[in-house]
């Protein structure tokens, strides 16, 4: 009996989610994985499976790569802020009529005691440190989204990030702090303590990867102001990997979870 061709799967990576997902299908010879990750990180963990690098070039761009690699479901397992590209797949997949699996972690929401402004860009963040008055502040945001924050000349502002930003903006008062989570709550409370922050800027990331410094917030009563979730396509979506699977062994049958040929 011919056997068939292992059913191509495409991750958009970049997410521990993904990483995960990656390494549970790898294993499975029924199908081959693929994630594609953004490549703006230098040096990125690489994950299960094959690597794709770079931008596809649009909706449009992705649509002929699915095409061309005759992808049979796409799992969009992007960071929350990545909504570009979960536009993207979203046109695509509809498209090509290819099964299309949001992989997204729950959202944060603010504990009881936790001091949390809501707001939706990061000019409202900066308009969120004038009313609180903070003047020693943690951003924990990336290293792609600082500029609107070197206007506060009266602030000072500990960056962390996981690469050097390129270029720095020009803040009046910063430090550059490169690290990389999971960040454990005693270090998040000697950091705190240590610079004397009194707000922290960051993004609903969820996860417990970057938690910490959300409780270590809330022990010292400082504010946080959080940048909600961009909207995305209305899509199925699983919240772990788990529900990702069986997804998956849904949307393909016997050929997800399975080594045995058609």
């Amino acid at each position: 009996m011919r056997r068939a061709s292992p059913a191509t799967i495409l991750i958009l990576g970049g997410t521990s989610e993904g990483y995960a997902l990656a390494e549970a299908l790898a294993e499975q010879p029924s199908l081959r994985v693929v994630t594609s990750l953004a490549g703006r990180t230098p040096k990125p963990r690489r994950p299960a499976g094959e690597l794709r690098s770079g931008g596809f070039g649009g909706a449009d761009g992705l649509a002929a790569y699915l095409a061309g690699e005759r992808v049979a479901a796409v799992i969009d397992a992007t960071h929350p802020f990545a909504a570009t590209m979960g536009g993207h797949a979203a046109q695509a997949c509809a498209q090509l009529d290819v099964p299309l699996l949001r992989l997204e972690r729950p959202a944060w929401s603010p504990e009881p005691g936790e001091r949390w402004e809501q707001v939706s860009d990061w000019y409202g963040a900066v308009f969120a440190l004038r009313m609180l008055g903070a003047r020693r502040v943690l951003l924990a945001l990336g290293r792609q989204e600082l500029s609107p924050f070197a206007m506060l000349d009266d602030v000072w502002f500990l960056v962390r990030c996981v690469s050097r930003p390129d270029p720095l903006p020009a803040f009046a008062h910063a430090q550059l702090l490169l690290d990389r989570g999971p960040f454990e709550l005693d270090g998040e409370r000697a950091l705190l303590a240590r610079h004397g922050i009194d707000c922290i800027v960051c993004k609903n990331s969820g996860g417990t990867a970057s938690a910490a410094k959300l409780q270590a917030a809330r022990e010292r009563g400082i504010p946080v102001v959080m940048r909600e979730r961009p909207p995305r396509p209305a899509l199925p979506t699983a919240s772990d990997v788990a529900a990702a699977l069986q997804w998956l062994r849904e949307a393909l049958g016997a050929r997800a979870g399975s080594g045995n040929a058609d």
